[in-house]
């Protein structure tokens, strides 16, 4: 079981880099393949080793503005692949610059969908337009966000 796993994630990795070559940034579509490729990670490796491996600088789960992001059930987040101090800290009440609450949103998903909000791009360092796609695996709330 553990090889089909490592060849899914395998081909899943060359399909991100592949299609992602000729852009600056990652898409929406890559996003989504991403975060499912990472709840389907998740699933399979268990958390300690799935949260190493999402905060893995230059990573698999690392694609130009592309990076993962997990909560558990409290909002709490558990992993973070561009910001490792947010890890612990209590996301219930997370605002973008407008003022929305879209971590309400992200955590009210019921199994998987996306969300639209304004985050600070770690490439441009710029405030910009972002949806991401998040779900459910487990216990976990698992997201990749593409700017727009």
């Amino acid at each position: 079981m553990g090889r089909i796993v490592a060849l899914f994630f395998a081909v899943a990795v060359f399909g991100w880099i592949s299609l992602g070559t000729a852009a600056d940034r990652g898409s929406p579509e890559e996003a989504k393949a991403m975060a499912e490729t990472a709840a389907a990670f998740l699933k399979a490796e268990g958390p300690e080793k799935a949260f190493k491996v999402f905060m893995e600088k230059g990573g698999p789960f690392h694609d130009r503005d592309l990076y993962v992001f997990v909560q558990n059930r409290q909002a709490t987040m558990v992993a973070h692949g561009t910001n490792p101090a947010l890890v612990g800290k209590d996301m219930t009440n997370l605002r973008d610059v407008d003022g929305k609450l879209f971590n309400k949103a992200m955590m009210e998903t019921k199994d998987a969908g996306w969300v639209e909000y304004k985050w600070l791009n770690p490439v441009s360092k710029a405030f910009e337009p972002k949806v991401s796609y998040v779900i459910w695996a487990g216990d976990y709330l698992v997201g990749v966000g593409a700017y727009k």
